[in-house]
């Protein structure tokens, strides 16, 4: 690709945090199976890119901004329709389809992330989302020679551990339905105006037109 037909578009931010996310969310779920520090790290540092992102996506530069991507529903069933008719237009930065498949991404990660901080301060007792050990031991304590309430009390704690165990589960495999569709979309885009959006990841241009 000729210099001249290029123009500069994700900044180092952007394409740090897009290969620093695949391999965080990559590293999690492989350890998934495990209980690891790996996946407990992978999971926070996915968590912490997320909450970049959502700040990059309003004080960044001009097309990783979400003002500048994030379109109607009526513009990307548009732009569905041109695509299918072979009249696409090009975009600089994220066409309408990929910018709503950046969203549907980031939501779903921080779902897995928030209910995986769930699981983990529910099982361990660690994490953000953990009570305060001190209250929890001082609780238990006082209410040692009561059984009954201790029963109770694990059988919620079961019951809210398998609810965010099967949200955390849930989100992850619809993640992987997501992460097919966007390498889908990466390939057809790149195909359809003959560029590639890998490569542009990698340097930052992509083609003018």
């Amino acid at each position: 690709m000729n210099n001249e037909n290029t123009v500069a578009v994700w900044d180092i931010f952007i394409r740090i945090f897009h290969w620093s996310l695949v391999i965080a969310f990559t590293v999690a779920y492989f350890t998934s199976e495990e209980e690891n520090a790996w996946h407990i790290y992978a999971g926070y540092t996915v968590l912490g890119l997320i909450i970049f992102r959502i700040l990059w996506g309003i004080i960044g530069s001009r097309h990783a901004r979400f003002s500048d991507f994030v379109r109607s529903p009526g513009n990307v069933y548009r732009y569905i329709r041109e695509l299918r008719a072979g009249s696409a237009k090009h975009y600089v930065g994220h066409n309408p389809l990929g910018g709503w498949m950046v969203m549907a991404l980031l939501s779903t990660l921080l779902v897995v992330t928030v209910s995986g901080l769930k699981v983990y301060a529910i099982e361990e007792g660690r994490g953000p989302l953990a009570g305060d050990p001190a209250t929890i031991t001082l609780i238990s304590a006082a209410h040692a020679e009561d059984d009954d309430d201790d029963d109770g009390k694990a059988e919620m704690e079961s019951q809210d551990e398998e609810f965010w165990e099967e949200i955390h589960e849930g989100a992850t495999n619809f993640m992987l339905v997501l992460i097919a569709l966007h390498i889908a979309g990466v390939i057809i885009s790149s195909r359809f105006h003959r560029e590639s959006l890998v490569k542009a990841m990698l340097t930052g241009k992509k083609s003018k037109e």
